[in-house]
């Protein structure tokens, strides 16, 4: 597809410095643009880029000053990441789906299937499923018995969905994630056996939620295993059974969250965090990368950084001294034959 510079200006409610007429029919990073391609500047160490860009148009912010000269055409706008990520739906949305139930889906005859949906080679729907209007699962897909998608899903290649599990409307599931797998639960019947406990209960994803590939939710051993609405994970995340996470979180790749914890709204968790079990996070925390978290967080928007995590000022504070522990090892050590030899005397 192609848009002008006057079209996206429209579209943005944006300010055009430039061509009005230039037109473009591809996106691109800053330092990569060329003939043809939209881009944005939003963080200022990129800044110099725009004086070097190929890209014909650049979306910046309205309080955006050049030093240099730019060739490219601008348009001004609030705040160039947001616009651009707008465009970006547009264009996605504007792409053809696929629909149609494919001759090599198997789907149970007591399925309910809705309207304008899209069930791809060797998907699988068990017994009693309901499937939403307007859902698109891709290939090799398997959605367990008594399992509910609402409508506007899209469940990726390769997906599993175990029986009994509950997706709410518009929520996507990339690649090979698992959800309601079982829940790691064992109890102890001598110093080399364990019995496992059936892990009865399910998952249930709220409206709008978005699952990255290879993540694993466990199902509850009773109950349910809650993703709240909103909520935003990124690759290889492990959600252990009966885990609650509120409204509108996000956490970074491989962050894992033992079993029982529950976890506020409008958190942020860092790549690699590790939450212990059945601790309880207040709403708002934000958690650096690889911090890991032994007891509840009680106070709203806190922000907790290192293993195990202390107070960010904190955390600072400490890293000076840190990477200062060779040389006060040092002074230690010196005071002590200090000390000896004054004991000698």
């Amino acid at each position: 597809m192609e848009f002008t510079a006057a079209a996206i200006a429209g579209f943005l409610k944006g300010e055009i410095e430039g061509d009005p007429d230039i037109k473009v029919n591809t996106v691109s990073k800053i330092e990569e643009g060329n003939e043809g391609a939209l881009s944005f500047l939003a963080n200022p160490k990129y800044e110099h880029y725009i004086y070097t860009t190929g890209s014909s148009i650049v979306l910046v912010n309205k309080t955006f000053t050049p030093s240099e000269k730019i060739k490219a055409t601008l348009i001004r706008v609030e705040n160039a990441y947001e616009a651009f990520a707008s465009l970006l739906r547009l264009v996605d949305q504007s792409r053809p789906r696929k629909k149609g139930i494919h001759a090599a889906a198997i789907i149970e005859p007591t399925a309910n299937i809705g309207s304008d949906v899209y069930i791809g080679p060797y998907a699988y729907i068990g017994e009693n499923c309901i499937i939403g209007d307007g859902c698109a699962i891709y290939p090799h897909v398997y959605i367990g018995d008594n399992t509910s998608l609402g409508r506007n899903c899209i469940i990726n290649p390769g997906v599993k969905i175990y029986h009994d599990c509950l997706v709410g409307e518009s929520c996507i599931i990339h690649a090979g994630t698992v959800i309601g797998s079982d829940g790691f639960g064992f109890a102890p019947q001598s110093e080399s056996e364990f019995m496992k406990i059936p892990q009865l209960g399910n998952v249930i994803l709220e409206d709008h939620v978005e699952i990255g590939a290879n993540v694993t939710i466990d199902r509850a051993t009773m109950g349910s295993t809650i993703i709240r609405k909103g909520v935003k994970l990124d690759n290889l995340i492990q959600i252990g059974h009966n885990v609650e996470v509120g409204d509108n979180t996000v956490m970074a790749a491989q962050t894992g969250i033992a079993g029982s914890t529950k976890v506020g709204k409008n958190c942020m968790f860092g790549g690699q965090v590790g939450l212990s079990g059945h601790i309880k996070i207040a709403s708002g925390t934000k958690i650096g990368a690889q911090g890991g978290v032994l007891g509840d967080v009680k106070e709203e928007n806190t922000v907790i950084i290192g293993s195990p995590a202390i107070d960010l000022k904190q955390f600072l504070r400490s890293s000076v001294i840190f990477k200062k522990l060779p040389e006060l090892k040092t002074k230690v050590d010196t005071l002590e034959k200090e000390l000896e030899s004054i004991k000698k005397k």
